[in-house]
């Protein structure tokens, strides 16, 4: 088996365990918590959803198979063309895009019926453009004139495209890309300023959305916000339930399949997935899943401290952080540490472009891995070569041929 496993699967192990491990939570916790939709929607069956998510999933594994065999230097050339690409199809979602649940953050592909998160596909986008900047810019980075607003301007198109129908993805997209920032040695000051600046003009964005009569996206961020300052007498429906999931699952759990708040819970096989894990798996099984998130964070500076170029390891870190802190804001929600902002758990919820995209994520991840082991041990191979050439026997072997 191990055999097999080291044959075709390249890159971190580790990160491949978590990928694993994930799966199966995934596919565990969406059976459990779609009984209700399916006695709703589909007549009793209960085997639809997971039949559903199970193919998705088995489409995203295959996709981050077929997508970590790609080396990673090309992805640094196709970065311009996917920032143009998803840049453009940004705009036709904000004028032209289909609207679910009074958010217009999808793109139906003509003939096809298919919905497309556009967001999904600029994330990754933007930080493998930005880590192409960031490291072609190393030699002139602390200028700002000709480094730091020209790799400013592409985060604030996107951002700015992504923000009106989905304000979350934009705060983790661009928290994503100052990080990335940081890491790739742009002046600390300048990053501080952009991010007062930043913070200022989100807090003006919310305080119009509380005390203006607003509808649509601004009215639905007016009603969490006041849900969440607000007292436990204003907690929302998804809250006050997310809160009784989680408190009556204790330590151990009520067990799989055994969750009740399942019943009431809007989206628990989505938004609220974290919930539902708690309830049947109690602390030990939150504080896991929270682990495994870390652990991939941590592996992701592994591959960082082997890295001997910074286009692979800024694109490893950036996209690395981009799961890990949509996963933390999540699993934040779920225990009411942060307002609803309706974003997926990854690789564990319920979705269909979501987890495409993560998938893509995670192969990306995992090229750079597979290059930089590559690199590495053909290194060590290089330098045994070199060692066993200049050995003294060897020498005095090739002076004297009787020796």
């Amino acid at each position: 088996m191990s055999e097999i496993f080291n044959k075709y699967l390249k890159g971190d192990k580790v990160i491949w365990s978590v990928i694993i491990f994930l799966s199966i939570v995934s596919l565990l916790a969406v059976y459990s918590s779609t009984g209700t939709l399916a006695y709703r929607f589909q007549g009793g069956n209960t085997a639809y959803y997971i039949i559903k998510h199970f193919s998705i999933l088995m489409l995203g594994l295959f996709i981050i198979y077929v997508v970590h065999l790609i080396p990673y230097r090309l992805y640094s050339k196709l970065s311009q063309l996917f920032l143009l690409i998803s840049t453009v199809m940004l705009v036709v979602t904000l004028f032209m895009g289909t609207s679910i649940n009074e958010a217009t953050r999808w793109l139906t592909l003509p003939g096809l019926g298919i919905t497309l998160q556009t967001s999904d596909l600029a994330k990754i986008s933007l930080v493998m453009y930005l880590a192409r900047l960031l490291s072609m810019k190393q030699n002139n980075i602390k200028d700002l004139k000709h480094s730091f607003f020209a790799i400013l301007l592409p985060v604030l198109i996107v951002c700015g495209l992504i923000m009106p129908a989905n304000l979350s993805t934009a705060i983790i997209l661009f928290s994503t890309c100052v990080v990335l920032m940081f890491i790739g040695r742009i002046r600390s000051r300048y990053l501080l300023s952009l991010a007062g600046v930043s913070i200022l003009l989100v807090g003006i964005f919310i305080s119009v959305a509380v005390y203006t009569h607003s509808e649509g996206r601004i009215g639905t961020w007016k009603s969490r916000v006041v849900n969440y300052v607000g007292t436990e007498e204003t907690d929302s429906y998804q809250v006050e339930q997310s809160k009784i999931a989680i408190a009556t699952g204790g330590v151990i759990g009520k067990g799989p399949g055994k969750s009740t708040q399942r019943n009431f819970l809007p989206y628990p096989y989505s938004d609220f997935i974290y919930a539902i894990i708690v309830e049947e798996y109690g602390l030990v099984g939150g504080v896991t899943i929270l682990f495994f998130y870390l652990w991939l964070l941590y592996r992701a500076g592994v591959i960082v401290r082997k890295s001997e170029r910074t286009f692979p390891a800024f694109l490893a870190i950036g996209l690395t952080l981009i799961i890990v802190f949509q996963a933390i804001i999540n699993m934040a929600v779920s225990v009411n540490l942060l307002p609803v902002t309706g974003q997926p758990l990854p690789l564990v919820s319920m979705g269909g472009s979501s987890l495409l995209f993560t998938s893509i994520a995670f192969g990306i991840i995992l090229s750079v891995s597979h290059g930089v082991n590559k690199r590495e041990d053909f290194v060590e191979n290089t330098e045994t070569i070199l060692k066993q050439r200049i050995e003294p026997e060897d020498i005095s072997a090739s002076i004297n041929p009787n020796v």
